[in-house]
């Protein structure tokens, strides 16, 4: 099945359909430094420590096991035998020695998550399987896999209790708030680890159009011959550039309540990355290793995650990120550039002054004409 050339830092194993494998691949190689940063930020907040330890203990995860065992289908030889096939296939090229149990559950909304806390379980709706085709799927499962791999379902798992439990304790003054604050941080954590995921899918499939397809379905549904991946990616390039400041803030206020990024901005963040000279280092066989995660410096991903943000507030077309950017650097008080960029009052005051330092002094007064006001 495969032709063995891993030496800790050569060519990956080859699998007879031409996909290489990862032996001993560490999480950090494809996680997306926003992942790791806002991991370190959800740690950070108060009361999260405390929250996490009760909920820990309190979840009734075998509850959960008995729900998908007595309501859904568990995927096997014997059962959706074709997705048991890509879920050790999955497995096998990241190398996650213990297959997590998947199951199926009817449900016409295309979804796929990894939960669990002692043992990741990975769940498959109806409505995904039947919008994807097999190379498609094949990247999903994978994207399933690397979060098992990464460690993010207990969190994903916590999350989905608490936002259970903000809807029955909403008449409680102020505990609604409370829980609430760490939902919020726990969403933009699973948001930025879906960037991640999205990243162990194409490991696993090593089709980065059909990455692209699976995203883009996600967002027009089962229309392949009407849509186009080349077409898709000029909307995420467009999403990510167009607009002023009110788009940036809007942008911010629409992605708040997901737990999943936008699908062009996942598309574009993917893009990115399979061009990237990380996922080539990756193909070649250059990667961590599970084995010296222990001894990975905490300080390095912490740099590394301040280096990437530094990097996308430079070469970002967002106005937002231009602001960011300008104000470091001293270009004016934050409250005028706000207003300036809001109101469009930048241009025409550079344009008065303009006009006002090439008209000659000659002492005379005149009315201002229409295109100056």
């Amino acid at each position: 099945m495969t032709d063995n050339v891993d030496a800790g830092g050569g060519e990956p194993t080859t699998e007879g359909n031409g996909r290489r494998r990862f032996p001993g691949i560490s999480s950090r190689a494809y996680e997306h430094p926003a992942d790791r940063s806002a991991l370190v930020a959800l740690r950070k907040l108060t009361g999260f420590d405390a929250v996490f330890k009760a909920m820990s203990g309190m979840l009734p995860e075998r509850s959960l096991r008995l729900l998908f065992l007595s309501d859904s289908v568990r995927v096997s030889e014997r059962q959706f035998a074709h997705l048991h096939e890509m879920l050790l296939d999955a497995c096998y090229v990241l190398d996650l020695e213990k297959v997590p149990p998947m199951y199926v559950t009817q449900d016409p909304r295309p979804n796929a998550m990894c939960i669990g806390l002692d043992q990741p379980i990975i769940v498959l709706t109806t409505g995904l399987i039947e919008l994807l085709d097999e190379d498609e799927t094949r990247a999903v499962i994978g994207h399933e896999v690397g979060h098992a791999l990464s460690g993010h379902a207990v969190y994903r798992t916590i999350l989905l209790f608490l936002t259970n439990m903000a809807v029955r304790v909403a008449w409680i003054p102020l505990g609604n708030i409370a829980i609430m604050a760490i939902v919020t941080a726990l969403r933009e954590w699973f948001r930025k680890s879906e960037l991640s995921a999205d990243r162990a899918g194409l490991l696993v499939g090593q089709d980065v159009q059909a990455s692209m397809r699976g995203l883009m379905k996600l967002a027009g549904g089962n229309h392949l011959h009407e849509m186009n991946v080349d077409a898709f990616l000029e909307q995420a390039d467009e999403y990510e550039a167009g607009g002023d400041l009110r788009d940036s803030v809007l942008k911010i206020l629409n992605v708040l309540p997901r737990s999943h990024p936008f699908a062009v901005v996942r598309a574009a963040e993917l893009r990115a990355w399979a061009a990237g000279r990380d996922y080539q280092r990756i193909m070649d066989g250059h990667y961590p290793r599970r084995e010296e995660d222990r001894d990975a410096s905490v300080t390095a991903s912490v740099r590394e995650s301040a280096g990437h943000y530094a990097r996308r507030v430079r070469t970002s077309g967002d106005p937002l990120m231009r602001l960011v950017t300008d104000v470091a650097g001293g270009a004016g008080e934050l409250g005028g550039r706000l207003r300036d960029f809001a109101t469009g009052a930048a241009r025409g005051a550079r344009g008065s002054s303009q006009d006002r330092a090439e008209r000659p002094d000659d002492g005379a007064s005149e009315p201002p004409d229409s295109a100056g006001r």
